[in-house]
């Protein structure tokens, strides 16, 4: 698979203490899992001056105050609130002055946030995605990105998940509607 460097970033997508470490309300296991091999993903890119970019996901506590349907706290919880440690990429993964945060606001890092302009402004047509949970917010932002007009490439065995299955489902979508999806060791920029 051909990715090239200077039109790629890979998209860590919510690798936040709130989902990935033991004392976040909406811990799974396999969220923590899959910080080594995020790391992995990004220590590649950070080689091959590829561009990295953090999404966070964050909940202002009135957010969902007025909702009429879409309402994350009461499907998940209050859950990453805004200023909280939730809400803060864990310590294993180094965030750089470099790196893009986007802080976003539905499972959709797209909706709502400068991302797609920032990466227009930037050159960059392919997104490598890593992160958690895979089939919420890296498969919704996958799928985002290629309605955009952007590559989605989803490294399946750098992905958080609840059950398995739904890692599984998240990865053979991407890979059968609108992308393509890769091992780490797969993963090389060329």
């Amino acid at each position: 698979m051909n990715i090239k460097p200077e039109s790629t970033a890979v998209v860590v997508v919510d690798m936040q203490n709130g989902f990935c470490h033991p004392d976040g309300s909406l811990y799974a296991p396999a969220s923590g899992e899959a910080v080594e091999p995020v790391a992995e993903v990004v220590s590649k890119a950070r080689e091959n001056d590829v561009q990295v970019v953090y999404t966070r996901d964050v909940h202002p506590p009135e957010q969902f105050d007025d909702a009429h349907y879409y309402d994350e706290f009461e499907r998940w919880g209050e859950h990453v609130v805004e200023g909280s440690w939730e809400a803060e990429v864990v310590d294993e993964l180094d965030v750089r002055d470099d790196d893009k945060v986007v802080v976003k606001h539905t499972y959709d890092a797209f909706q709502g946030t400068e991302l797609e302009s920032w990466l227009d402004a930037h050159q960059i047509d392919d997104l490598v995605f890593c992160g958690t949970l895979a089939n919420v917010c890296v498969l919704h932002t996958a799928g985002s990105a290629g309605l955009r007009d952007f590559r989605p490439v989803v490294v399946e065995d750098a992905l958080g998940y609840i059950d398995e299955e739904h890692r599984d489902y998240a990865v053979e979508h991407a890979d059968w509607l609108f992308g393509e999806t890769v091992t780490r060791d797969e993963l090389e920029f060329v």
